[in-house]
């Protein structure tokens, strides 16, 4: 009988062959870290709804979702069609348009802290601008982050997955950056007030879902006591909802919870699945990238912000008819519905073949752990917190093994041990998803993987 990776190899001649080709031309063979898999990478040829087909002609089951951009599926009608009107009147106007605007006016009715809106290109470049934005609001130059939580790749926040305070990932970037940049466990409020006493925050951000997109979720009342605490030291709070944004709610986490941050950054499901982030938040502290009439503050005082692609069209019409679209909450109910089904079933799987492990998520992601004790959701799909420790992560070969084999039988996770339900996944695509898992799972415990 096969081994997985026999399998994998068999199954998948044509992204063999492609990302040999690739290995000339890109770093590694990949153009995004996260794409990166051992033998080789999987090269996908079309997609549609909730499927996509790669170059051998396998049919996947997609939960990469575009990284999670795509609530509503791959090419979706109406997104198909705004952008190709779009294309048809022009794809860069160098100039104002009455798309952005409409855009705009659609974050600021979802978003309940949305005062202000400034559209950026991405969701780094949106949390660059957030942390520019409070150093100049504060006058303080230092930013408290959390382990693991990922806000982009610029310098500030250096862009590696790891606990920061027990080993930095600091390659490139200068020691002096690097300093101004605080990184601390989650969870801990008691911390956190430490650190915001010494009055030289300008900002505490954070996935506010916990880390790497709910991967680590917070206890229960750390965001209401981080509300409280940073109001308190006069130090902004920045959501980074690039990932949660329309996803969690229509408004986000924060609506979902209640609970409205200084500043948010957003991207992914903002611009409909095509390039585009914005930063929202307070409009007197993003009334710093105004221009005034007064040559010294435009001159010296302002906050400049160019950018190309900045609300360009496409986006805009990309954006405009995701966010009309979802606003109302049906495809987060449909979503939301089956990640419960799939979590649930999920966990089924782990209990009937005595794995160790877990499947837990929020609203339409979930993640996997395996390998490893953890208690699974007693009701509903949410982290079941009992004494604050963090779930277990999945050993690395257990990882790529558990990607290579849902693979083999046709499901493609975002990264290997998570993935996102659209508003456009059926009931089969979970029933088959489980069946995969349950496959999977077994190949791995035949081969002492697990």
């Amino acid at each position: 009988m096969a081994t997985i990776l026999q399998a994998f190899q068999k199954l998948h001649p044509g992204s063999a062959k492609l990302y040999a080709g690739s290995l000339t031309t890109f770093p590694s063979g990949v153009t995004h870290d996260i794409r990166h898999l051992t033998p080789f990478s999987i090269f996908i040829d079309h997609a549609k709804g909730s499927h996509k087909w790669d170059v051998d002609g396998n049919d996947i089951i997609d939960f990469v979702m575009g990284h999670g951009a795509l609530f509503l599926g791959h090419s979706y009608p109406a997104l198909v069609d705004a952008v190709s009107e779009q294309v048809r009147k022009g794809t860069h106007y160098g100039a104002s348009h009455e798309q952005e605007l409409r855009w705009g006016r659609l974050v600021q009715e979802l978003v309940p802290s949305a005062e202000a809106v400034r559209f950026t290109s991405s969701g780094t470049e949106a949390t660059l601008m957030a942390i520019r934005l409070a150093r100049a609001y504060t006058g303080r130059d230092k930013i408290l982050k959390f382990d693991y939580h990922f806000h982009g790749w610029h310098d500030s926040v250096v862009g590696a997955r790891f606990a920061e305070s027990d080993i930095p990932r600091s390659v490139g970037v200068p020691a002096a950056t690097l300093s101004n940049t605080l990184s601390i466990p989650q969870n801990d409020i008691k911390l956190v007030e430490e650190r915001l006493a010494q009055d030289d925050v300008a900002c505490v951000i954070l996935e506010p879902s916990g880390a790497s997109w709910g991967t680590l979720p917070l206890t229960e009342h750390f965001l209401a006591d981080l509300r409280e605490t940073t109001r308190r030291y006069g130090t902004l709070l920045i959501f980074d909802e690039v990932v949660t944004g329309f996803r969690v709610s229509s408004g986000g986490v924060q609506k979902h919870f209640g609970i409205s941050p200084d500043l948010t950054t957003l991207a992914k499901i903002l611009a409909g699945g095509l390039p585009g982030g914005a930063v929202v938040g307070k409009g007197d502290i993003l009334s710093l990238i105004e221009f005034r009439d007064d040559a010294q503050w435009n001159e010296s005082r302002r906050i400049a912000h160019p950018g190309t692609y900045n609300a360009n069209p496409l986006s805009a019409a990309a954006g405009t008819t995701m966010l009309s679209l979802i606003g109302d909450g049906q495809f987060h109910a449909q979503a939301d519905a089956l990640n419960s089904k799939l979590v649930a079933g999920l966990n089924r799987v782990l209990e009937k073949k005595a794995i160790p492990g877990c499947a837990y998520g929020l609203a339409s992601y979930f993640h996997i752990a395996l390998g490893q004790e953890c208690p699974r959701p007693k009701a509903g799909i949410e982290w079941p917190w009992e004494d604050g420790n963090l779930p277990a992560r999945t050993p690395l070969p257990i990882a790529v093994a558990l990607k290579r084999a849902l693979l083999n039988h046709g499901v493609d996770l975002m990264g290997m041990t998570g993935g996102f339900v659209s508003g456009v996944h059926k009931e089969g695509d979970i029933d088959s998803t489980i069946d995969a898992f349950e496959a999977a799972v077994g190949e791995m415990q035949a081969e002492g993987i697990l």
